[in-house]
């Protein structure tokens, strides 16, 4: 389950532009806290409490501890956050109440744990197309991380979202053929015809890449 994370919280009666204005000049953020079947709640939040707070957690599945001043603790998720267009700064937060009982519809992170034997010893290269997976589960149960195993992958070998460990409880409703990671071939450049290496010899050069998050091989 991912760490529980506690956030102070203010009520408030008025809205519209000129309250949100007046929140933020005072160094507090407008946000409202939505419930199943119930009046959304109208709130705020310190700025730099919640800049804090959201840079060291992972924010789409932490449960957070809303605790709001007057009105008790409310267990929430983060489902909406506005940022400003040109500066770091939060303009607006939606929180969700969790209810017990009730499932939840989360993205976690996808680990890939170990080297490839492709990449380490085939020199291969390993991509990873995905990086977060959508679940549903009881929020008690909201894993921190999908890990999966990519020791024994080879050359050509590709790990499907059908064969990732999801824990008990946890269920996905993404495509099972759906591509986690492969191992390609690595790349080979070619040698500019006439050019020569050092031992006067023309050849091809082999580079051994484990691909970065992001980053791309050239084709």
């Amino acid at each position: 389950m991912a760490t529980d994370a506690v956030l102070n919280a203010a009520p408030r009666t008025r809205h519209g532009k000129g309250e949100a204005r007046r929140l933020r000049a005072a160094g507090r953020i407008p946000a409202v806290v939505y419930g199943k079947g119930e009046a959304a709640q109208l709130i705020s939040v310190d700025a730099r409490e919640t800049m804090n707070l959201f840079s060291r957690i992972p924010v789409e599945s932490t449960i957070i501890s809303l605790k709001v001043e007057g009105g008790g603790t409310i267990p929430v998720l983060v489902r909406e956050v506005q940022f400003h267009p040109h500066r770091p700064e939060y303009l607006h937060v939606d929180f969700y109440e969790v209810q017990a009982g009730e499932e939840v519809t989360v993205e976690v992170p996808v680990r890939l744990v170990g080297t490839p034997e492709g990449v380490r010893v085939g020199g291969g290269v390993l991509d990873q197309v995905l990086y977060a997976l959508e679940v549903r589960c009881d929020p008690t149960r909201i894993p921190e991380a999908i890990e999966v195993d990519v020791s024994a992958l080879e050359i050509g070998g590709v790990v499907y979202v059908s064969d990732l460990p999801l824990p008990a409880g946890v269920t996905t409703s993404v495509e099972g053929d759906r591509t986690v990671c492969s191992v390609a071939a690595p790349t080979v450049a070619a040698v500019e015809p006439g050019a020569e290496g050092e031992d006067g010899v023309g050849g091809s050069v082999q580079h051994d890449l484990v691909r970065e998050p992001g980053e791309e091989t050239a084709s």
